[in-house]
């Protein structure tokens, strides 16, 4: 009589079938496996069988055809992470699955990488939302950033080139697409340490640049973006503290109105009213007239940014670049970041030697991205003596 096969063989051969009905039910009953099995005290997944399914997997979303289809079966896959119940299991569910992309890399063809792009991305975006949904616990952002490093970013050639540069890529997009409004400045520079030691030592030339232009680059970049958004947050909270003090005010005033049987009319209404204008009138000093007369520019379709301490990204960085083992030329090159990140965090913002005028029909996206920083730039100088108080004041 033949052995039974293990479920996760069966999983796997099943999510590789040629037949999509076939594969389409083995990922619904994959997800129902999985929570079934993780409910239970002593049935976690071991890495072993982790690995057979994101075989299947893979070969799943290798079959899909069809772009919209494919989205929504990268989404699928992602998804399943939220499926196991502890840390652990999560934490297992991604290892398999960088161990799995890092073995097929080099064996997918370029007719169907954007579709794998796509799903390193998705698994990324859905490792934030869990980091998320625990809350940023200090303990679980260690442990991704020391799987990130000795999957991804370990320097002994064993993570394909191809999946490093992507991943930096995507990391600050998703990063900030997730926890743009609850993660810190001081938070965020801890989630780019990783980054930070490893562009201090890494003899490849290629990977150096890569970091510099997808980390750093990017965050002097969005200066700009961020600054701005700290300084609306400081504002609507101004505003919304203003409001629920005077709706105490209101309450009290009713409340005495009540203790002294008067009717609660429309002069209770109208007189807070007109205290509170006068008020705010009398409140306002030169410095936040000057600053209501002139709107900060706003751009539509604006993506979320990450807030950071420049200064303290610049002493980390200058902490790992001025040890013995970093290359030289690194050091160079990162000194004159550190400068402009210094730079940064005393009001000096780095202007562009960007022509104004747009010179070809495939430059107008690039140029209309420099166009939207020199307006942001702009405000950012008008803004200076204000943001500069707001900046020390916030990372003190």
């Amino acid at each position: 009589m033949a052995a039974l096969q293990e479920p996760e063989i069966q999983f796997a051969q099943r999510l590789a079938s040629n037949e999509k009905p076939i594969r389409s039910k083995a990922i619904k009953k994959l997800r129902k496996y999985i929570i079934v099995r993780s409910h239970k005290s002593k049935g976690g997944f071991s890495s072993e069988e982790l690995l057979k399914l994101w075989k299947g997997l893979f070969y799943c979303l290798w079959m899909q055809d069809k772009p919209l289809l494919q989205e929504e079966l990268s989404n699928q896959i992602s998804s399943l992470f939220h499926c196991f119940q502890s840390a652990d299991g999560q934490f297992l569910y991604l290892e398999a699955f960088l161990q799995t992309v890092k073995r097929e890399w080099t064996g997918i063809d370029r007719l169907r990488m954007d579709k794998f792009y796509q799903l390193v991305r998705f698994v990324f975006r859905q490792t934030f939302e869990m980091l998320k949904k625990r809350e940023w616990e200090a303990s679980l952002v260690n442990r991704f950033l020391e799987m990130l490093t000795s999957q991804v970013l370990q320097g002994n050639g064993t993570a394909p080139s191809g999946l490093q540069y992507h991943i930096l890529d995507l990391y600050l997009t998703e990063l900030a697409r997730v926890g743009s409004d609850e993660l810190s400045a001081e938070q965020n520079l801890t989630l780019i340490i990783p980054y930070c030691k490893i562009v201090a030592k890494t003899k490849d030339n290629t990977l150096f640049k890569a970091i510099c232009n997808s980390i750093f680059s990017t965050i002097i970049d969005q200066a700009p973006f961020a600054i701005e958004d700290l300084f609306r947050e400081m504002k609507s909270a101004e505003h919304s503290d203003s409001d629920s003090g005077h709706a105490d005010q209101d309450d009290d005033e009713e409340e005495e109105e009540k203790i002294k049987g008067q009717p609660v009319g429309k002069k209770s209404k109208e007189k807070p009213k007109g205290k509170r204008l006068n008020d705010e009138e009398e409140e306002d000093d030169g410095q936040s007239s000057e600053i209501s007369d002139t709107e900060l520019p706003d751009d539509e379709g604006s993506e979320p940014v990450l807030q950071f301490d420049y200064a303290a990204l610049a002493d980390k960085l200058f902490e790992f670049a001025s040890r013995g083992n970093s290359p030289s030329h690194n050091r160079q090159r990162l000194y004159k970041i550190i400068k402009i990140l210094r730079d940064l965090s005393e009001g000096v913002f780095p202007q562009d030697d960007y022509p104004e005028e747009v010179s070809t029909d495939e430059d107008d996206e690039m140029f209309g991205s420099r166009k939207r920083l020199k307006r942001k730039s702009q405000a950012f100088f008008l803004y200076r003596p204000v943001l500069i108080s707001i900046c020390q004041c916030c990372y003190q």
